[in-house]
């Protein structure tokens, strides 16, 4: 564990190899799920305000979803949370081709708003929970990132490499930068044995 602030990473962020392969899961983590992408409050308030400017990019059932339901939900362990269409995928994604991406992230790209998206899904497949006192960050080991695993593997991309730009926006850079000496140290220690 590294302890960073209030935040406590596990060692999984630093030591797993891990580089998305949506070529083979198809961006299937905007799809399975028990409900929507958790948000905070600034978040939901993001959604909700430039709703006008994310509406064109998304499906038309994902729009009639958020129409019916919100920008934002609460889910059934009272946490906020995008809507689903249907009760599988994020109301806010898109198809290119067969893989689900990401409509909010489509229309930061086509700078339409300043927000990317939520945090929980630009850290995904490690998530924060929030502990009186602490934040505890985990890597979530899924059976749909097992592509993942085998090219970061391959390729010898770890998950906190991989993961830079939106642990940069969620920690800071100094945060990011301790991550990075504590990772080489760890395994130079292996490398001892």
């Amino acid at each position: 564990m590294l302890r960073i602030g209030d935040n406590i990473f596990s060692d999984e962020i630093l030591e797993k190899k891990f580089r998305c392969d949506l070529s083979a899961c198809s961006g299937n983590c905007c799809h399975y799920g028990d409900s929507g992408a958790p948000l905070t409050e600034e978040e939901a308030g993001i959604l909700k305000s430039e709703w006008p400017a994310i509406k064109p990019y998304l499906r038309a059932e994902g729009v009639a979803v958020i129409e019916k339901e919100g920008t934002s939900i609460v889910d059934f362990e009272n946490d906020l949370v995008t809507p689903l269409i249907s009760g599988a995928e994020c109301a806010y994604t898109v198809m290119e081709g067969s893989i689900f991406m990401c409509g909010i992230e489509k229309a930061w790209l086509h700078r339409a708003l300043k927000f990317r998206k939520p945090i929980s899904c630009h850290l995904f497949p490690v998530r924060i929970k929030r502990y009186p006192g602490f934040n505890a960050v985990n890597y979530q080991e899924l059976p749909l990132c097992s592509p993942a695993l085998r090219r970061g593997s391959a390729e010898g991309v770890y998950l906190y490499e991989f993961l830079k730009v939106p642990l940069l926006r969620a920690f800071g850079e100094g945060a990011y930068h301790e991550m990075c000496i504590t990772a080489k140290k760890m395994r130079k220690r292996k490398t001892r044995r």
